[in-house]
């Protein structure tokens, strides 16, 4: 009875799997080197798909249901078996449990900035990311492309390779799409829909497709961001001048903010030409130029011309430069001159030169200097 037992144990009877986990795609059957009995019970149920391999070759592969495993319902099997006449003995096979659900909640993001050509922006880089779903539609080409003999194929082994792909394809979209980057919201939907039909062509030849592609975000750098606001207020306000204003109020309320110190001298002067800025809006014969004041009328005397403020300022005097003993010296003012005329040292011999004039003179040729030298005494008689 115990041979008997342990010759029992060597057969599997039942073959199925009961998923307890979110990202397994496909599971290896553990054998353990036991031979599968003719006439077994295959459970595949809804979302999965059962292949078995023979020596390395894909044999069969049953959709949802409940098989009894005969020749009849084996034909690849019983052909590389070479079983003949119906002969019913057991087997070995491996049997991966292919997912072929929809595994949702997948992410993708562009690591590095996508950069594109913007009509209205010029070059500008792009960030964007989002979720996907994906699905096994054949299970004999996962098996033979990506899985191979791995016992325990899960989501995150596939997940960076489609990644990468959605990177590419995303970047080509945005470029090709001609889209204004200030309209990309209103795109998302349709942009991840063209990407979502694109990568499930390219993952055909894996077994995989994307049924659903979204984006969720598109973003720029956080300084064109900034630049944007900007515009953006601008916009609102509708001209500079009240940009200014707007640029004003914002400081005197930082400045009541923060009393004492330089905010209250801060807030005084924008409060000064905000008030400024405010009696132009009122008064615009101010900003535009006051008009022309109207002819007396009959009777009426014309108002008097204002006199002037003050006197205009004086002349300013030459500068005279002088030769002494082959020496340049100055520069005077015809002052200094009188001054060396009646200290003899300025005589009618002298040379000086003032700016215009052509080339050093003897002060006595020089008509601008006849009242100086006239200052100057004649020489004493001789005793």
């Amino acid at each position: 009875m115990g041979l008997m037992d342990k010759l029992r144990g060597e057969f599997i009877d039942i073959i199925e799997w009961l998923d307890d986990s979110r990202d397994t795609i496909v599971w290896r059957f553990p054998r353990y080197d036991n031979e599968i009995k003719m006439g077994a019970k295959l459970v595949v149920r809804e979302s999965q798909t059962a292949v078995f391999v023979n020596e390395g070759q894909v044999a069969d592969a049953f959709g949802p249901g409940t098989y009894t495993l005969e020749t009849q319902n084996l034909p690849v099997l019983s052909t590389l078996k070479g079983w003949k006449y119906g002969f019913n003995s057991p087997w070995k096979a491996e049997v991966y449990f292919v997912n072929t659900r929809l595994f949702t909640d997948l992410k993708w993001g562009t690591q590095n900035p996508v950069i594109v050509r913007d009509p209205e922006f010029g070059m500008v880089r792009l960030r964007a990311f989002g979720a996907y779903a994906a699905r096994v539609v054949d299970a004999t080409k996962l098996l033979r492309e990506l899985v191979g003999t791995d016992p325990q194929f899960r989501t995150e082994e596939v997940q960076e390779y489609l990644r990468q792909m959605i990177v590419s394809r995303l970047g080509t979209a945005l470029a090709s799409a001609g889209i204004p980057m200030l309209d990309l919201a209103a795109q998302q939907q349709t942009i991840g829909g063209k990407i979502g039909a694109v990568l499930s062509e390219d993952l055909a030849n894996v077994g995989l497709t994307i049924p659903t592609f979204i984006i969720e975000n598109i973003s720029v750098p956080p300084e064109v961001e900034a630049a944007l606001d900007k515009r953006t207020q601008m916009g609102i306000l509708g001209d500079l001048n009240k940009y200014t204003q707007l640029q004003a109020a914002n400081a005197m309320e930082a400045a009541a903010n923060n009393p004492g110190g330089a905010g209250e001298g801060l807030g005084i002067g924008v409060g000064v030409a905000l008030g400024q800025q405010m009696g132009r809006a009122f008064n615009p014969q101010d900003a535009q130029g006051a008009p022309a004041p109207a002819g007396p009328s009959q009777g009426q005397q014309a108002p008097q011309a204002p006199g002037p403020a003050g006197p205009p300022p004086l002349p300013a005097q030459s500068q005279w430069f002088v030769g002494v003993d082959g020496r340049q010296q100055g520069p005077f003012d015809a002052d200094d001159l009188a001054a060396q005329a009646r200290a003899g040292s300025l005589t009618g011999s002298t040379l000086v030169w003032r700016n215009g004039m052509p080339a050093w003179s003897p002060a006595g040729e020089v008509a601008e200097l006849a009242s100086v030298l006239a200052a100057v005494p004649p020489p004493l008689p001789p005793s």
